[in-house]
């Protein structure tokens, strides 16, 4: 009996406190509510849905989430997720749940429960692209866990043929890009390769996803030049980035951009390096919201970051430093992001090598941890955002 009493108090109790919590939200004016709102995580924004139906309104509306996902990018520095990927024949198991912190970042693994054995570079607005060459790509809020399935395009059709077919493969895998026109706010996944490499005609061939029609198509005209197709590219404001591939001995190594506005491309800058004779020394990142490029030569790995339409030298990395966890790499070292202002992330070329932090200011270099299952690393903001139709 006094069991019953003491649970019908709490209700009571917390019927009260309830209603007026709700008194009080709506004694505050709306802007000010807005503000407190922008400052919670994306986990409280989708409880605090329940409170009113203002709050649900304003939480779901298209601009409170781009103000939510500016406000966040302005308060402290981005995430890292270690994505699970998942292979055909794959056995299922998880990894060991990880969870790391460097000032204001959070690095931590998660799996989301979709297909893919590769990860877009980094993420846009919030959203990671997960895809493969044999299966539909998906595009996923890790935040949210909303997730979309987009069909597979004809280049992946293309290399599939040609596994099927047993044949000797002398291109690299295609490479998918992420990314954002800002000025439609419309996302955008672009393959874009050489058709030489698939018996097709002209330099390259451009096919961009449109969520809306939920089809594939060609941009016409594609890259006039070839690109090195053994890097993922990036995305940054607006536009995805690639290296040029050479085909001359002396010919330069160039950047080149794609406007997902204007479906335009243009050679950028060139390279801070000279002529890459091995395109498998050569990667490209995103780090401070900068472009960079990095080459390798034994014993040393160095980063340019792209400022004012100049390369400055970012940082060094010794790699006989590095040697007890990767050796002698065959490829770069792949910089994930800098986390807490002054950690840099880093990883071999594989899914499942070991990551890194390299201190830019001690100039030390400590394991984070290994793994023996397929891990992708994706920098990171969490935001509200999905993929409009």
């Amino acid at each position: 009996m006094l069991k019953r009493r003491d649970t019908t108090m709490l209700k009571r109790r917390d019927w009260v406190l309830k209603r007026h919590r709700s008194t009080v939200v709506e004694s505050l004016p709306d802007d000010v509510v807005e503000l407190i709102l922008e400052r919670l995580p994306v986990k409280s924004l989708l409880r605090s849905k329940s409170v009113s139906k203002k709050w649900k309104s304003t939480i779901e509306s298209p601009r409170f989430k781009q103000r939510q996902l500016i406000r966040r990018r302005q308060s402290r520095g981005p995430d890292v997720l270690f994505v699970r990927l998942s292979y055909y024949g794959d056995d299922g198991q998880d990894i060991e749940a990880r969870r790391f912190v460097f000032g204001s970042s959070v690095a931590r693994t998660v799996r989301f429960s979709v297909s893919g054995s590769s990860a877009c570079h980094g993420s846009c607005d919030g959203l990671v692209c997960i895809h493969c060459a044999y299966v539909p790509s998906v595009v996923v809020n890790p935040a949210t866990r909303w997730h979309r399935t987009f069909p597979l395009s004809s280049v992946q059709q293309l290399y599939t043929d040609m596994c099927h077919r047993s044949e000797e493969l002398s291109c690299p895998s295609p490479k998918l890009g992420f990314g954002k026109d800002k000025i439609r706010g419309t996302f955008k996944p672009v393959w874009l390769y050489n058709s030489s490499d698939y018996g097709l005609d002209n330099v390259t061939t451009c096919e961009v996803f449109d969520f809306s029609t939920n089809a594939w198509r060609y941009v016409v005209p594609a890259s006039p030049c070839r690109i090195n197709g053994f890097h993922k590219p990036v995305y940054l404001d607006g536009s995805l980035y690639w290296f040029t591939g050479c085909e001359e001995e002396e010919e330069e190594t160039k950047v080149l951009s794609f406007d997902l506005h204007t479906e335009t491309f243009q050679v950028v800058s060139k390279a801070p390096f000279p002529h890459v004779p091995n395109l498998h020394e050569v990667t490209m990142c995103i780090l401070d919201n900068r472009l960079c490029v990095s080459e390798m030569k034994w014993p040393t790995q160095v980063i340019w970051s792209f400022d004012s339409k100049t390369w400055k030298k970012l940082c060094s990395i010794d790699l006989t430093k590095t040697f007890d966890w990767f050796g002698e790499p065959m490829f770069p070292l792949l910089p994930i992001a800098i986390l807490g202002n002054d950690k840099l992330l880093l990883q071999g070329r594989d899914s499942l090598e070991t990551r890194v932090i390299h201190d830019l200011r001690t100039k030390s270099y400590d394991l984070l941890f290994r793994t023996t299952r397929p891990v992708a690393s994706v920098h990171y903001y969490e935001s509200l955002l999905s993929v409009s139709s």
